[in-house]
């Protein structure tokens, strides 16, 4: 299947945040934890996060999808599946990543599987520190890679990780922390990367009643024997899935507001706005309701984007529209997402007719006349979502394999359908 995306002049649309992916994922395995039963008010049902709701089922978890909820009796603590546990975590790495460090507080082996482009995805990191907590992680394919078999127990202790892969690494561990045997200490010896969706975590588990402590994104302490308990808890709106919504207006002109977006939020893909902002277009927010409008010429920018990874692309995407370059840094862990993002982007921008060059952790693009090409996304809901975006603005692009989006994005198509976009 193709959907084929032509030209359109200055916008007026009003959008809602789809629910937040990074929250949704954390809450669910937050209340599979619990003591008691828990309500997760306004979640993303996506493929990514289903497949976290199928993995903690698989460990003996009750999770009931209900309109507009979820209602999970929690464990508290102790999965009850009982025997040998083989989840196929597809190409979710928060699924594989975050069910890794809780397999441990099951009563037998769990294996963490999923398809070929997850089986590249290293977690070589996780595995040496979860090893030094009390786990036992086998590889059964390729060392440092999935599949892997966990089995042992979280003993916990002091350990050292290294998050310049994922962030998630460490957002692992924390979230099964509370069940260790002791006190669990993180050390991270480099700067993590996509740090923000450690405040993420940080949020989701201390909502739910852990106890942590933290020095920046340098030390963490999870205190053990305090325990998640079950309650009432509303996932804030993506901001993540709204750089989508909001590149529109910068790269169509006019005006593009999202509602349903949590204005104090530590989604680190806030920053986006900051960037549109800085290239030209005004920001307004007012409630729970961000506004962006264009009216005039786009300007290039440097800047790190190493706290907002998901909207490295859509980024990109809105620079080939600008007026001179732009240059984004902090994008070397892109390589390990569900495509090599940056790869895919420069080829795509290039066969576009922009200017591009990579280095190990930056991709600069220079403007220049664009027109449509056909679009592979390589199975990545990121490149399929930024790529439809700049077709908007340039007319003749068609995206392929658009049901892509639904890892994270299901409605995308319906909301700009909805807007006369499409």
């Amino acid at each position: 299947m193709i959907v084929s995306i032509s030209r359109i002049g200055p916008v007026d649309a009003v959008f809602e945040a789809p629910p937040s992916k990074s929250y949704t994922h954390r809450a669910l395995v937050a209340a599979a934890l619990a003591s008691g039963r828990s309500r997760i008010v306004a979640p993303l049902r996506a493929a990514d996060t289903e497949l976290t709701a199928q993995g903690l089922e698989h460990l003996g978890v009750p999770i009931e999808w209900l309109p507009g909820e979820i209602v999970i009796t929690g464990c508290g603590g102790a999965f009850p599946a009982p025997g040998e546990v083989m989840i196929d975590c597809q190409n979710s790495g928060t699924t594989l990543r975050l069910l890794a460090s809780v397999a441990l507080l099951a009563r037998h082996p769990v294996v963490l599987t999923g398809n070929a482009r997850m089986l590249e995805r290293p977690v070589g990191p996780l595995a040496d520190a979860l090893r030094h907590l009390g786990g036992e992680i086998v590889f059964t394919g390729r060392h440092g890679f999935p599949p892997i078999r966990v089995l042992g127990r979280l003993r916990g202790g002091k350990a050292q990780i290294d998050g310049s892969i994922s962030s998630q690494f460490i957002s692992s561990i924390l979230m099964a922390a509370p069940y260790a045997d002791e006190d669990v200490e993180l050390t991270l010896p480099a700067p993590p990367a996509s740090r923000s969706y450690l405040d993420v975590t940080a949020d989701v588990m201390l909502r739910f009643g852990a106890r942590l402590e933290r020095r920046g994104y340098e030390w963490f302490r999870v205190k053990s024997g305090v325990a998640y308990r079950g309650r009432d808890y509303r996932i804030e709106g993506d901001y993540s899935s709204a750089s989508y919504l909001f590149a529109i207006a910068a790269v169509c002109g006019g005006r593009v507001t999202v509602t349903g977006l949590n204005p104090a939020s530590v989604q680190g893909d806030r920053r986006f706005l900051d960037a549109l902002e800085a290239m030209g277009c005004l920001v307004t927010a007012t409630g729970d309701a961000v506004t962006v409008e264009r009216t005039g010429d786009l300007e290039g920018i440097e800047i790190d984007m190493s706290s907002s990874p998901d909207t490295v692309q859509t980024l990109a995407a809105v620079a080939a529209t600008a007026g001179s370059p732009t240059t984004i840094t902090g994008i070397a862990h892109l390589q390990y997402k569900e495509s090599d993002r940056v790869g895919v982007t420069a080829e795509t921008l290039r066969r576009m007719g922009a200017g591009i060059a990579v280095t190990d952790d930056s991709l600069t693009i220079t403007p220049a006349p664009l027109h449509g090409v056909l679009v592979d996304p390589h199975d990545d809901h990121r490149t399929a979502m930024a790529f439809a975006v700049l077709g908007l603005a340039v007319g003749s692009v068609a995206i392929r394999d658009p049901g892509c989006v639904k890892k994270s994005f299901p409605g995308f198509w319906e909301a700009l359908y909805g807007e006369g976009l499409l």
